[in-house]
């Protein structure tokens, strides 16, 4: 086989590679938050230990939409990832037809529609995510503060 046989599929898994660095920034994105989302978790569990009365009740109502955070950051870092897997297995599949010159275009169709479907659970969790580190902020605000 000759160099010039692997430019068509070189050209074809441009996308696909442009595709897993953009989601693979987004992954960044994701970990960096559940890194802080379980580093708050700490800190909290250890004023919890000291706090009494209202104190108390407002650190566990906090560490309850952590915890909750923390499964969504989970979840939706585990659909990225799904996401650039499903991608990959897009690029191996066009060399292999190439290569091998089967016919795989429905496979390949399905690995690209469930990449898609994967990023866009995720992007949809990342935005629940959101909604929740504003719901834990303002338990933390002071009542006069989170209702301006």
């Amino acid at each position: 086989m000759l160099l010039a046989d692997f430019i068509g599929p070189l050209q074809l898994s441009i996308g696909p590679v442009i595709l897993i660095s953009g989601i693979g920034l987004i992954i960044l994105s994701l970990t960096n938050r559940l890194g802080r989302t379980v580093d708050r978790i700490r800190q909290l569990s250890v004023e919890y230990r000291n706090a009494s009365g209202a104190d108390g009740v407002r650190i566990c109502l906090e560490l309850a939409i952590l915890t909750r955070r923390a499964k969504v950051l989970r979840s939706s870092n585990l659909l990225a990832v799904v996401s650039v897997l499903m991608v990959s297995f897009i690029i191996i599949g066009l060399f292999g037809s190439a290569l091998y010159n089967l016919n795989i275009s429905y496979l390949l169709m399905a690995f690209f529609i469930a990449s898609i479907v994967c990023l866009i659970l995720a992007l949809f969790l990342f935005i629940y995510d959101i909604e929740l580190t504003l719901k834990a902020l303002w338990i933390e605000l002071p009542d006069k503060l989170s209702h301006s």
